[in-house]
């Protein structure tokens, strides 16, 4: 099957990409830690000692910064509807969050411990009409934040993948609800072309 010039343009873009490239020689599962590393480094987020879950985790990148930083002194739980290789210092399972026996599962393996960050990057397959992606894509995002309100320590934050369209308006509306502080990141790893955008809550309100 011959590829389309638009998948040969990607795969050209994807293969001279600086962040592909690094991922490959510093270790890393995919381009996406560094975009972790960069918001991190400006908010420091991730703090020894704290359980950290991470919503729609593989292939693993930003499981894998949370691990380093943390270094055995706190706790990854990190879950996903695809299959996942393991990382030492992150307890993986594989379930979609939207089905409530997940979630169930997920607050099993808290045992009633607060959690000190959420980070979402979940995404659902793209059928490539808008309205309905964007409308996905937003559903995840509130499934996130109520999870994050329920759990969160006070100082606690959640970081989450959205994109802008429709609901966006009243998502961050949302959020100001929840949290004293929050702010939009587009760390540089993020491609300029890329609609996403990470929103960033932090102590609740």
């Amino acid at each position: 099957m011959t590829r389309s010039k638009t998948s040969k343009a990607w795969l050209q873009e994807h293969v001279n990409d600086p962040y592909v490239q690094r991922a490959k020689v510093e270790g890393w599962r995919s381009r996406a830690s560094f975009k972790l590393l960069q918001i991190d480094e400006r908010d420091k987020l991730i703090r020894q000692g704290d359980i950290i879950v991470d919503l729609g985790a593989a292939p693993g990148g930003w499981s894998q910064v949370a691990a380093r930083k943390l270094n055995g002194k706190g706790r990854v739980i990190a879950l996903d509807l695809l299959e996942m290789t393991g990382i030492h210092g992150v307890d993986f399972f594989q379930g979609d969050f939207r089905d409530e026996a997940v979630l169930a599962k997920l607050e099993e393996k808290l045992a009633g411990e607060r959690v000190g960050l959420v980070l979402s990057d979940m995404a659902p397959n793209m059928s490539g009409i808008p309205v309905s992606d964007q409308a996905r894509v937003m559903h995840l995002a509130e499934l996130g934040l109520e999870f994050s309100l329920n759990w969160l320590k006070p100082d606690g934050a959640f970081l989450v993948k959205v994109f802008q369209g429709y609901g966006y308006d009243e998502f961050v509306a949302s959020m100001r609800k929840a949290f004293r502080s929050v702010s939009t990141r587009k760390p540089d790893a993020s491609r300029d072309r890329s609609p996403e955008l990470f929103l960033l809550g932090k102590g609740l309100r």
